[in-house]
């Protein structure tokens, strides 16, 4: 619950290694910062939490993205993590952590800010693969345990009901025990086009599988397509690939109004808002034309923003006497 957390982090602060100086510029720098997990290297979620840095660092506010493994790991991280105030997950991982009892106190603890964008299923395999029903008894990589990608994968196969052996490496490692023939499949949900598949070129031993749109698959997932024009070197021209897609959500943890951190999001928000026109260009991730952030997100509980209080604007920082010590 937000009381727990707050107790157990307490008040920010930085080191102050007994000099007055250090404490004050440590307090001023950690005054607008705000860290937000996200996902792997070559995923989607690095690249949107980089754009939310580079257009909203302004000296006043100063998000750090986080690199993180995965949504149900990053609703874990928001309530437990030091120093993580906001997350990018799918939409489905919340509603499975309850599910679960994966994570104590998720229901209550976790808000959201906005929805973002779609992600798609990807699930590349080797070219004598041709339907996902030839993946039964095969070895599947479906990433990293407590990612989103390991946990959509499950409730698809379970829904399709065919069993496979899954893996839980990485998906760069996943992807080289692919090409050397190791493994029959690699599943990665993320936006298109991901830069993990957008780096491969041309290789005839590899394609994208087609997930056809069952009433079971779309009471949760959203009908969606691969195209020539996301994976020039992966899918021919002509007809783009079935598949599924699933919502990603920013969300972010409870805190109580009058709190420092409740603060520090409402003023994150309050500069998404108004700067939201920059992400729309480039060089921002095309996915962010996609992105409403007036949508509502079914099942979640929208984060109340009170009016942010101001914030100094951090001084050049000016080292204070040398300490004693050795030399």
């Amino acid at each position: 619950m937000p009381t727990r957390r707050l107790l157990m982090l307490g008040a920010a602060g930085g080191a102050t290694l007994g000099a007055a100086p250090y404490g004050s510029e440590s307090a001023r720098a950690n005054a607008g910062a705000v860290g937000i997990i996200s996902g792997g290297v070559d995923g989607t979620y690095i690249r949107i939490a980089a754009d939310l840095a580079a257009v909203l660092d302004d000296g006043l506010l100063r998000v750090l993205p986080i690199v993180g493994k995965g949504s149900v790991q990053n609703l874990s991280d928001i309530m437990f993590l030091r120093g993580v105030d906001l997350g990018i997950v799918q939409s489905d991982s919340y509603a499975y952590a309850q599910r679960e009892r994966l994570i104590p106190g998720v229901a209550e603890s976790i808000n959201y800010i906005a929805k973002l964008y779609d992600e798609e299923v990807h699930i590349l395999a080797r070219r004598e693969i041709a339907r996902l029903e030839d993946l039964a008894g095969k070895p599947v990589n479906v990433d990293v345990k407590g990612s989103g990608t390991a946990m959509t994968a499950g409730l698809i196969f379970d829904a399709l009901n065919i069993p496979v052996q899954t893996l839980n490496d990485g998906q760069d490692v996943g992807l080289q025990r692919l090409r050397a023939g190791q493994i029959a499949a690699s599943i990665y949900v993320a936006g298109k086009p991901t830069r993990l598949f957008s780096t491969i070129g041309p290789d005839p031993n590899l394609h994208f599988l087609a997930i056809p749109p069952t009433a079971k698959l779309v009471e949760t997932y959203l009908p969606a397509q691969l195209g020539h024009d996301s994976y020039p070197d992966l899918v021919p021209e002509g007809p783009a690939v079935e598949t599924l897609a699933v919502g990603s959500v920013l969300a972010v943890f409870a805190w109580p109004p009058n709190t420092e951190r409740h603060q520090k999001v409402a003023r994150f928000m309050a500069a998404l808002t108004e700067k939201f026109d920059q992400f729309q260009r480039p060089p921002r991730h095309p996915k962010w034309r996609d992105v409403n952030l007036a949508a509502q997100v079914p099942g979640w509980t929208r984060f109340a923003a009170t009016a942010p209080a101001p914030v100094v604007r951090p001084r050049t920082f000016r080292p204070g006497p040398r300490l004693p010590g050795p030399g």
